[in-house]
């Protein structure tokens, strides 16, 4: 059901995965991927994925970065995700999604959550269908991930305990956003709220860039009402690609994975990359951005509050809940990873990796063991 070879040995590892599936419905059109990782810190958490070029691959590496999320956060949860196979401005979008919860209606272990291409409208047709999924709509009593800006919270938690690590004060920053949804727009709006000025933005038809500094709750009504950053006035139009060279002190890659790679990896001007996207950099640009001095900080550390506020959702909990804990959890794992990087040299993903490996395998241990 998709073009890349698929050998499942290479997936494997002591973490997991527990389970690949793929999904094919003809009468609806639902082609899926769905991986749970690892359950043994609980049932797994995860996005639900729509769009036409996700890959099983893709698929693999978020549900792990899941798994190391949870575990991060110190959550009773473990890692999946899913990817739907369909463009999700389809008409066809709510059967799709209709089909695919019915499709994972006896995976228990896997709790689905809103992620790139789907929201808290999908997530509620999916609860409709199997009466379990995080990131609902608060009339079905949940609470709304991305219109609450959870994860944005976490990411300006997050900058508030990094930038002195990098030497940097947030007053006067200048923030680029790559990806101005629901992650990247509320990131913008706390982080000038803290003193920072947006300077670069960018969506997926293309990018704007003012070195003066442009309006967040303009560009926030520009971008509603137009559909396009580029309808922005008084700011230049650069493409995506540019935007990773734009001087700024502060960069959040918030969209598709590896937009940060060996051919851009130089030409990036930021001091902190927070990382407003789940694997948004390949393994070999971020040794290069270490070696370099710019300090990165990991998705699974940067991002979690969408998570944290899902996992608060999912035990009952309220709004004002979920946004102390996500500042709090995602405050004290950045503190403990770049405590660890100063005190050893080692790189942020290396420490983050040690500290959520080490929660899951102590969560395996307490597991049945055949």
């Amino acid at each position: 059901m998709t073009s890349e070879p698929f050998e499942l040995e290479r997936f494997f590892d002591d973490l997991g995965p527990a389970q690949v599936v793929h999904l094919h419905e003809p009468r609806s059109g639902l082609r899926a991927i769905v991986v749970v990782d690892n359950v043994a810190c609980g049932v797994s958490v995860g996005g639900v994925r729509m769009a036409t070029d996700v890959t099983v691959d893709e698929v693999f590496r978020l549900a792990r970065a899941m798994t190391l999320k949870n575990a991060g956060a110190g959550l009773p949860h473990g890692g999946g995700k899913a990817g739907i196979l369909a463009d999700p401005k389809s008409a066809d979008r709510e059967r799709i999604i209709r089909a695919f919860a019915r499709s994972i209606r006896t995976m228990t272990d896997y709790v689905p959550g809103p992620d790139m291409g789907t929201d808290e409208t999908c997530m509620a047709w999916i609860l409709d269908e199997i009466g379990r999924a995080v990131g609902l709509p608060r009339v079905v009593g949940g609470i709304p991930l991305d219109e609450i800006g959870a994860t944005g919270h976490g990411l300006a938690a997050c900058a508030d305990v990094a930038a002195p690590f990098c030497d940097l004060k947030l007053q006067g920053a200048r923030v680029a956003i790559e990806g101005f949804g629901n992650v990247g727009r509320p990131a913008a709006r706390l982080l000038v709220a803290r003193g920072g000025a947006l300077v670069a933005a960018s969506d997926s038809t293309g990018a704007i860039h003012d070195p003066d500094g442009i309006d967040v709750e303009t560009l926030i009504e520009v971008k509603a009402r137009e559909g396009t950053v580029t309808a922005y006035e008084g700011a230049s139009v650069i493409s995506n690609e540019a935007l990773f060279e734009v001087p700024c002190d502060i960069l959040v890659p918030a969209a598709r994975p590896d937009c940060i790679h060996e051919g851009n990896v130089d030409g990036i001007q930021a001091r902190l990359i927070l990382q407003g996207a789940n694997i948004p950099a390949t393994t070999a640009a971020e040794e290069r951005l270490h070696e370099r001095g710019v300090l990165v900080v990991p998705d699974f550390i940067a991002n979690a509050g969408g998570v944290i506020c899902a996992a608060v959702e999912y035990r009952g909990g309220g709004e004002s809940e979920a946004l102390e804990a996500v500042k709090e959890k995602v405050a004290q794992n950045t503190r403990e990873v770049l405590d660890a990087v100063r005190a050893e040299g080692i790189l942020p993903r290396e420490a983050a990796n040690r500290l959520a490996r080490r929660r899951v395998e102590a969560a395996m241990e307490l597991r049945r063991r055949l």
